[in-house]
């Protein structure tokens, strides 16, 4: 075996390495991904969206027919239920730039690794 087949044989098993990196990496995501949100997360937003719309329409239709409760009770309500979504929003927006900040974060990291890696390739060279 020549130097060269040698050189080109440890190339390949570093290239085979760092392709099982890349994909531990990528299933690491991908499972982290579907703990951040995904199609349950929808499920369950559009469910929650549904029974607030529902219990305002039923305190706006009680106030309506039966007169049982104190007038504007259904907008007081409303609004508490408005409130609550709002902050809930807020806490969602504030998960997706956690884990965003987390995305670039890892991008960073390795495109600091490649630059190091090509000084160093470049360095070998000359």
């Amino acid at each position: 075996m020549t130097d060269k087949d040698m050189i080109l044989n440890e190339r390949e098993r570093e290239l085979v390495r760092e392709l099982e990196e890349y994909k531990r990496e990528k299933e690491r995501v991908k499972r982290l991904l579907g703990t951040m949100g995904g199609h349950v997360t929808g499920k369950r937003e559009i469910f929650i969206n549904i029974l607030f719309l529902l219990v305002v329409l039923a305190f706006v239709a009680l106030e309506i027919a039966t007169h049982f409760l104190p007038p504007f009770v259904s907008l007081e309500v409303g609004l508490l239920f408005l409130s609550v979504k709002i902050v809930w929003m807020m806490y969602n927006a504030r998960r997706v730039n956690h884990f965003q900040f987390w995305i670039l974060n890892s991008i960073e990291y390795r495109v600091n690794q490649l630059d190091r890696k090509l000084n160093e390739i470049d360095r070998r060279v000359r």
